[in-house]
């Protein structure tokens, strides 16, 4: 099977392939009905497949290799960006990208992680999309020159996980995670989150605080990746397909639960197949968060970001700040 074809998709790589042997031999008009043929059908199979995927293949999708990444997103829904560098303190960290930018005219500062697109070598340059202490702390110095500049911050999130090597606990990972979460929901300015691929543990969170999330149509988001959790609660990491179902990690689950706020389409067969039509179905929704929250006052705004994340996680909606709420 081609290597840019998940596991699931083996009918469409079949006919794909078919349709690419045809297209070298000499064409013909039954040839050319053949081949037409053959697409439609392709474009069936990956239809039915897309509206039938198991939270394991969702999780194959958001990990897609050719998912894009923010910097696609910057070229396609941004203008003049300007990338910013270094934490202030250690290093620059290229698994995070920051830098201000134009969103329909108006000032923005983009925050993202990049996975690496095209080589290997690009990838490892970008750590695969772990972030280290000094990329959290790159985007926190980045969010407040946003905020002393009043402007609104637009976060794409993708990465499995923050980077667990030594250096990386050295340098207080966790404690680098833990102060940006608290400092994001303070911050006076609209923050919008986008899961665009994977939002994995405290990797994600991160940066992830914000007034609204939205999440891509087959983009994930979890406390823990599937076979970690699988190692952690049956010793086997095997059992992953079984774990993705129990963490509940698709957009339409974490939509009931109220993680997120809204599902963004993406193009059929996932942003990898298309990414300037992924890009242009997430522009409506963004620019409508944008507009929603630049209206709000700085201090109702930032107690409804409090409020919404406080009642992550509850019981019920009868329970308020840990008491039952009144009747």
């Amino acid at each position: 099977m081609p290597s840019d074809f998940l596991e699931f998709e083996e009918p469409i790589a079949i006919l794909t392939k078919e349709i690419a042997a045809l297209s070298l031999l000499p064409r013909t008009e039954e040839r050319a009905r053949e081949i037409e043929r053959l697409g439609a059908r392709v474009e069936e199979i990956r239809a039915d497949l897309y509206r039938r995927l198991t939270p394991w293949q969702r999780v194959l999708v958001a990990r897609h290799p050719g998912r894009p990444s923010v910097l696609e997103y910057v070229n396609f829904l941004f203008r003049d960006f300007t990338e910013i560098h270094g934490d202030r303190r250690f290093a620059d960290d290229p698994a995070i990208i920051t830098g201000f930018a134009l969103y329909k005219d108006g000032p923005v500062l983009v925050v993202g992680h990049h996975k690496g697109s095209g080589d290997t070598k690009q990838k490892i340059r970008r750590n695969f999309g772990y972030a280290r202490p000094e990329g959290y702390r790159k985007a926190l110095r980045a969010m407040r020159l946003a905020e002393k500049f009043q402007r609104p911050i637009v976060v794409f999130v993708d990465t499995p996980a923050a980077y667990p090597g030594v250096e990386s606990e050295e340098r207080g990972i966790a404690e680098a995670i833990a102060f940006n979460v608290r400092e994001l929901s303070g911050l006076d300015v609209p923050i919008v989150i986008v899961i665009s691929g994977e939002g994995g543990s405290g990797g994600a969170l991160g940066i992830a605080v914000g007034d609204r999330v939205l999440i891509q149509e087959f983009a994930i988001y979890s406390v823990i990746p599937p076979e970690g959790c699988a190692a952690i609660l049956w010793r086997d990491a095997g059992r992953k397909v079984e774990a993705a179902e129990a963490l509940k990690l698709t957009a339409p689950d974490l939509l009931r639960m109220g993680i997120v706020d809204e599902i963004v389409p993406e193009p059929v067969g996932g942003a990898h197949t298309d990414p300037a039509t992924a890009a242009r179905l997430l522009d409506p929704p963004l620019s409508a968060a944008l507009g929603e929250l630049s209206a709000l006052a700085p201090e109702a705004r930032r107690e409804r970001r409090y409020r919404k994340f406080r009642e992550m996680g509850r019981l019920g909606p009868d329970f308020v700040d840990g008491d039952e709420a009144s009747p």
